[in-house]
């Protein structure tokens, strides 16, 4: 049997449209010159035309609306919204009607119809209207299952049912780096690029963090305690662009690398963003948990609390130097130092540090020489720890810019 007349056997008639904002309407400007054949000819039809903007008629962009032409684009984050319609064609009463919308994914199906109840009877020439909505988190096909089932006078069950297949694509690439300071801190750096055709306006960008850490965003100029933006005021990504944001997490005091809770692989906290685009369509992406690994200090850590950026040629500097034991057990440290052919040490090497207990630091502060500018690698300590005869090594801890002054001490 042809599919034609089993169509035309049904009662009722089913039209599913998909609901979005218009778009400006663009036009293409025809232009000559005044001493051509046409003269002012096509000059003065775009004037004419009402879809174009008085005084700028040789730009492409319009001033009026057009409504969708087809399906368009649907993107990941963003709200797709549909009409579905069934209307009586017969001249006869149609009765038990029971319309149902079902969205097909790759890994689910989703009721979305706003009721489930069947409407008792339609009249000749109504029709029964609905609207849907549905925000997108997936990427791939998706199918959208509209069934229609109702009863004749006879009191015949009748059912039939449409499909409409859509691609959702991927509206934004989303890069994460992770940076460890010599403190506790870690810094996120996020890398957001639009991969749409069209503008976006980013309305939020921001980190939740995990119950571990608490962020600050680097993402504002605090020039005249306004607090603006780095990007300034118009917030637009335009296609193709990247932008870079940056937030600062500290371990919450409970959740320190102190009190050796944050070890191995940890739950940094997700992404939130939010944007909008052509006619204000709103989109909305979280990322997933980002994990970072924490970095392995071994039995023994050691940091730069102190040392300057700039130091002068064959004059001595101080560096602060932290020593946190990072073991379950009591070491008792000997210092070491090894001079290298820039820097120098000035002091005792082999120094008795005494016994420090598991997870406690102690401060030490020490003196350095430089011989050549440039800028130079601090290298060369060694601890060992007695009780286990283990040495541990410490090169490359900080960089310094080595100077020669010109400025010679009075007499």
């Amino acid at each position: 049997m042809d599919v034609n007349q089993l169509k035309q056997e049904h009662l009722l008639a089913l039209k599913v449209m998909r609901l979005t904002k218009p778009t400006l309407f663009t036009n293409l400007p025809v232009t000559c010159e005044d001493r051509d054949l046409p003269g002012d000819l096509f000059s003065q039809l775009m004037k004419d035309d009402p879809s174009t903007v008085k005084g700028a008629e040789i730009f492409m962009l319009g001033e009026m609306l057009t409504l969708p032409q087809n399906f368009g684009n649907i993107f990941l984050g963003e709200t797709f919204s549909s009409y579905i319609s069934v209307h009586n064609d017969s001249p006869q009463v149609v009765k038990d009607i029971l319309i149902k919308a079902d969205l097909q994914t790759s890994s689910q199906r989703l009721n979305l119809s706003a009721s489930n109840a069947a409407v008792a009877e339609l009249k000749p020439d109504r029709c029964i209207d609905d609207v849907i909505h549905h925000e997108v988190k997936e990427i791939g096909t998706h199918i959208l299952v509209c069934a229609v089932s109702y009863s004749t006078q006879a009191g015949e069950k009748m059912y039939f049912r449409k499909f409409f297949k859509f691609q959702v694509l991927k509206p934004l690439d989303v890069k994460t780096k992770f940076y460890n300071a010599e403190t506790d801190e870690v810094f996120l750096e996020a890398q957001i690029q639009n991969i749409t055709t069209t503008p976006m306006y980013m309305e939020k960008v921001s980190l939740e963090p995990s119950i571990m850490y608490n962020v600050t965003e680097l993402n504002t100029v605090n020039t005249g305690g306004d607090g603006s933006s780095t990007f300034g005021k118009m917030t637009y990504l335009q296609p193709s662009d990247t932008r870079q944001y940056l937030y600062c997490l500290k371990p919450k005091p409970e959740f320190s690398e102190k009190a050796g809770v944050i070890k191995g692989v940890t739950v940094i906290g997700k992404l939130d963003i939010v944007w909008k685009t052509n006619l204000g369509e709103r989109g909305r992406l979280q990322t997933s948990q980002l994990q970072r690994m924490a970095p392995g200090y071994g039995d023994v850590r050691l940091s730069l609390e102190m040392i300057p950026d700039t130091v002068n040629l064959e004059e001595p500097f101080e560096v602060t130097c932290k020593i946190t034991n990072c073991s379950e057990r009591t070491m008792d440290l000997v210092l070491e130092m090894c001079n290298t052919n820039a820097i120098h040490w000035c002091g005792i090497s082999g120094r008795q540090l005494g016994k420090l207990s598991p997870n406690s630091s102690l401060h030490l502060a020490l003196k350095l020489l430089a011989s050549v500018q440039g800028l130079q690698s601090i290298s060369g300590l060694r601890l060992m720890d007695t009780f286990l005869k283990r040495t541990y090594e410490y090169d490359d801890i900080a960089q310094v810019c080595v100077v020669f002054s010109h400025l010679k001490p009075e007499s």
